[in-house]
């Protein structure tokens, strides 16, 4: 039987996959449709429909090559229905230095099925 951070890890694992082949509506069923995005630049991003055009937009940047989000810990509460993930982040675009920084991720569990409810991540390198 699969635990539930393994699952969690599983699907963070398949969000990088979708953003690096730029698949940006294949992701919306990662996010709750209420979901609440700070981005590295302190930008706030309101529902899934949002966010999804967030990524859609950096897509179509030529330079843009990928997030990557490498989880350190995955902590569930005591229901098993929510779960928080704390780990570092790198953004690439062709001809510059990466971004880097942290972040931490709030993943639901509905129908079965967990989603992200909330994340905030926090650029610490700008590269440069």
């Amino acid at each position: 039987m699969t635990t539930p951070q393994d699952a969690i890890a599983a699907r963070r694992k398949l969000t990088n996959k979708l953003i690096a082949g730029k698949a940006a509506a294949r992701l919306a069923p990662f996010f709750d449709p209420k979901v609440v995005l700070i981005a590295g630049d302190g930008s706030l991003l309101m529902g899934a429909a949002e966010v999804i055009a967030a990524f859609d937009g950096q897509f179509r940047d030529p330079d843009f090559n990928a997030y990557v989000r490498t989880g350190e810990s995955i902590e569930l509460d005591s229901a098993g229905l929510r779960a928080a993930e704390h780990g570092h982040w790198v953004g690439s675009w062709s001809g510059t230095p990466d971004q880097t920084g942290t972040y931490l991720a709030v993943w639901k569990k509905v129908t079965g099925q967990w989603v992200i409810e909330s994340e905030l991540y926090v650029t610490l390198d700008r590269g440069g």
